[in-house]
């Protein structure tokens, strides 16, 4: 702790955080721009996706009882108005089984498997892109780096001397690329993975609410062959 109270220290007592984070990307020279410009791109892409993710996402349970109740109150067309006029994959796949429900059970069950899949892949859109940002930015300040090293060995070789001064900036160069493409990556990797986490629990519910919902027409049509009979 007192190294890093040290370091803001020394990079002014009047500076605030972010001038001194300013101050320290423009020491990094042109190099942290596309690190910046690969972390702003990830950001977008995600809070892209929690934005898609939240409205997505509903009370599977409740929605299953609502579901539920219509079938047993009103029949098929009552539980696929109720599946039409709720937002989210998980009505979306209700929808899509209801409506092949009177074509048999394994119709319905291969809507919704067919109909889950789409959902997921809609789920998932963007997130090879923010996983590329995550590899690149890091290889960016990687890359500047060896830009930085290289220009150290130029300052060496055109004073034919070794000397802290000649070589302080293009190693500070060097380092400072490397946090900048390193903490990039790491801001957008915990995005990545909070965004996986929300989509894997939303595919569970999905699986889990079909398979009631399946149960739920099975018991409705052996009902009705009971009445029949």
């Amino acid at each position: 702790m007192e190294t890093i109270a040290l370091f803001f220290l020394q990079s002014g007592a009047d500076a605030g955080f972010f001038n001194v984070i300013v101050e320290k990307f423009n020491e990094g020279g042109p190099w942290m721009w596309p690190v910046l410009i690969a972390l702003i791109l990830g950001l977008a892409i995600f809070l892209e996706r929690i934005i898609t993710l939240n409205l997505a996402d509903i009370d599977t349970k409740k929605f299953t009882r609502e579901v539920q109740e219509a079938l047993d109150n009103g029949g098929v067309d009552a539980a696929i108005e109720l599946c039409s006029n709720t937002r989210g994959p998980v009505a979306s796949v209700f929808q899509a089984g209801l409506l092949r429900a009177d074509e048999g059970l394994d119709a319905a069950e291969k809507a919704i498997s067919t109909f889950g899949s789409i959902e997921m892949s809609f789920l998932e859109k963007g997130l090879v892109w923010l996983s590329l940002f995550i590899a690149t930015a890091p290889l960016l300040g990687f890359l500047g780096t060896v830009v930085g090293m290289i220009e150290a060995f130029d300052a060496i070789q055109a004073a034919a001397d070794i000397s802290p001064s000649l070589v302080a900036e293009g190693i500070k160069i060097a380092l400072l690329t490397t946090a900048g493409g390193l903490l990039a990556g790491i801001i957008l990797q915990v995005g990545y993975n909070y965004c996986v986490s929300k989509i894997d629990g939303m595919i569970a519910e999905m699986e889990e609410s079909s398979v009631a919902l399946i149960d739920s027409l099975a018991i409705m049509k052996q009902g009705k062959k009971i009445l029949a009979d």
